[in-house]
């Protein structure tokens, strides 16, 4: 359907401006009258040359979920109706991208779909979690309470996200930094000091000529080892994507000596997180299982979490299976099976999370003071030791000069 720019005034002559999707530019005007708006200009929007190329789209961030999101539940809740609220959003969009995805779920809610259904036609900006939380919000008429908990779900689940990235981005980009100088230091300065140690007419020191093969054997080898790294990273990546290797890596992520006990606190945070999201919503807890497991991002975790609904559709309990692996505590396993007796295992749940997310705020920040004088003294011996290596021959020189 063809999208029109509009400006219009309001009664009390404020002016207002934004877009509709409509079938033509009569039916674009007869809706912004029935706004009560009086229509001042009303053009079709030139399209974009760059439309269908994905890349070229601005991509939807979870920040833009969470607005929509909280923006939509107070609208439902002051009993806008649903292709009314949805318009009002979508033409306030900002996101080109979420902008079109609005419109068509607003077509396709307008056509008589479910909101649920109208949603989870497009996957990558509405997850099988939001879309399953959504249709238990339609079904028990708590849409508006739903959408929040949606909302705060996301929020959550972003600021763990964001610590992960920054305990692991601290070292990543340390450790880069220091190959990269490294790397600029054999290949172009430690070539002008062997022209000048040729000069000497002695033999090198063993830490400089060490330096020295170094330098030559990258400065040959460069293209072969750049070439190297291209095909490691990419056969790394084909065996990632099976199943064994998956799971193979994840499992090796999980024992790491520092980064394996802070995965884990996040696997915990995040699995009780979901499930009680999802089961204080009404979400039927087999289905929840599912969702969040295939939404766990460990492969490990997945199988641990199909083993749990395997033994719920058994009629046992959640408790028993987790207590057969090593992710989660003994007191996290108590917990969920005190939730379970009592009936209150959605509660349960969420404290379980809110403590958790706890722990992996206080095992960055210890991760964070650790690796920090350690990264220093990697930097610094790695770049110092060359650096003394290159001028052991000169010492030696000074020295002999001195006698």
């Amino acid at each position: 359907m063809p999208v029109y720019k509009w400006v219009a005034e309001t009664k009390k002559g404020k002016t207002l401006k934004g877009e509709l999707e409509a079938a033509d530019e009569k039916i674009a005007g007869l809706q912004l009258r029935r706004r009560n708006l009086t229509v001042k200009k009303l053009k079709p929007k030139p399209k974009d040359l760059f439309e269908n190329v994905s890349f070229m789209q601005p991509k939807v961030t979870k920040k833009d979920l969470v607005i929509f999101t909280r923006q939509f539940s107070t609208m439902i809740d002051a009993g806008l109706p649903l292709v009314q609220g949805l318009t009002i959003l979508s033409e306030q969009m900002e996101n080109k991208t979420f902008k079109r995805i609005l419109s068509e779920v607003v077509r396709d809610v307008g056509g008589g779909a479910s909101l649920a259904e109208s949603m989870g036609k497009h996957p990558k900006i509405f997850d099988a979690l939001y879309v399953n939380l959504v249709a238990a919000g339609e079904v028990g008429g708590i849409l508006d309470i739903i959408l929040q908990r949606l909302a705060a779900y996301i929020e959550k689940a972003e600021k763990l996200k964001g610590q992960i990235k920054s305990a692991m981005t601290y070292p990543i980009v340390v450790v880069a930094i220091a190959i990269i100088v490294i790397a600029v230091i054999l290949i172009f300065v430690i070539p002008v000091f062997e022209e000048m140690f040729a000069d000497f007419g002695s033999a090198l020191p063993v830490p400089t000529q060490l330096v020295v093969n170094m330098s030559r054997f990258l400065k040959g080898n460069f293209h072969y080892m750049f070439g190297a790294l291209i095909v490691v990273v990419f056969l790394f990546k084909r065996y990632k994507s099976t199943t064994g290797g998956r799971k193979r890596i994840d499992t090796l992520v999980l024992k790491l000596p520092i980064f394996g006990p802070l995965l884990k606190k996040v696997a915990v945070a995040r699995f009780t997180r979901t499930l009680g999201t999802m089961i204080s919503s009404g979400v039927p807890i087999l289905g929840a299982l599912e969702i969040v497991a295939k939404t766990s991002g460990n492969a490990v975790l997945e199988e641990v979490i199909f083993e749990v609904r395997t033994s719920i559709a058994e009629g046992q309990t959640i408790a028993d299976p987790l207590s057969e692996n090593d992710i989660f505590p003994r007191m996290v396993v108590q917990m969920i099976s005190v939730g379970e007796t009592t009936g209150a295992l959605d509660t349960m749940l969420e404290k379980i999370a809110d403590f958790y997310d706890d722990e992996v705020d206080a095992a960055v920040d210890a991760l964070t003071s650790m690796l920090e004088p350690l990264l220093m003294v990697f930097l610094g011996g790695s770049i110092g030791g060359l650096v003394i290596a290159m001028y052991l021959p000169i010492f030696k020189m000074a020295a002999a000069m001195g006698d």
